[in-house]
């Protein structure tokens, strides 16, 4: 990696968690300088070089470790004594994780839609809001949300879908929501949700089990309906109910 644009790059191109490593003070004979940068991903791949061998290895180590704990650190690491590297030097190493942002789609911008956008945002989720009807995307002018104005399958195809993936279902129409659930279902996600009354929910399930969509399993791990239970009535407080849901999954992952 040449310069910091290209490690920007990178990072921005990552489809999973990835930590910075920095050489930030070296002493005696060393393989890499201050300044040398690499990039360690979720997976074990590299990008750059921080001078290789049991140094490079063990930095690694240390990287997926910083991942896993989402917490910068610094090691020191005596190449001789740890490494039995013969340049005998010391170095110190800074690695920063670097979490990509949690997507969160909200599929349909109603009111509930809306709100739930409104405070996603400042909990720093990505949202991206997804609706058929333009005259309601129009109505959304909160900084930060990014919309889809097409038609639902059309959009679920477009897309991406990981383990940092919040999915919450709040269409105008049952069946719609029936459609995006059974589509979503089968993808890889953080969260999944569907709003709706029991009945709306016991149906589904019967729906789904008859129709071969889905095991018991999978659909005891769908929330719905969705959103903590605190006898939430408006708009905003029926957004506030999925948030505290998603916080919630967030944070025990």
């Amino acid at each position: 990696m040449r310069n910091f644009q290209d490690i920007l790059q990178k990072i921005q191109e990552a489809k999973e968690p990835v930590a910075l490593c920095v050489i930030v003070a070296v002493k005696g004979s060393t393989p890499r300088k201050e300044g040398a940068k690499m990039l360690v991903y979720e997976s074990g791949k590299i990008c750059g070089t921080i001078g290789g061998g049991n140094l490079e290895k063990k930095v690694i180590e240390n990287a997926l470790a910083v991942i896993k704990k989402n917490e910068p650190q610094l090691f020191r690491h005596d190449l001789l004594h740890q490494h039995s590297m013969c340049c005998g030097g010391t170095v110190e190493v800074y690695i920063e994780p670097i979490m990509k942002k949690n997507k969160l789609y909200i599929f349909g911008a109603g009111h509930t839609g809306q709100a739930l956008a409104k405070y996603a945002v400042d909990m720093e989720f990505e949202v991206v809001m997804i609706d058929d009807r333009k005259e309601y995307l129009d109505q959304v002018l909160i900084e930060g949300v990014n919309k889809m104005n097409l038609n639902f399958e059309q959009a679920l195809s477009l897309l991406p879908f990981d383990k940092q993936t919040y999915i919450t279902i709040m269409t105008y129409e049952h069946s719609i929501d029936r459609n995006i659930l059974a589509y979503c279902i089968k993808k890889e996600y953080a969260y999944l949700g569907m709003i709706g009354s029991l009945r709306k929910v016991e149906l589904t399930k019967k729906m789904f089990l008859e129709g071969g969509i889905a095991t018991k399993e999978k659909l005891d791990a769908i929330d719905m309906p969705m959103g903590l239970e605190i006898n939430s009535e408006s708009p905003e407080e029926i957004a506030i109910s999925i948030l505290a849901k998603l916080i919630q999954t967030k944070n025990s992952n």
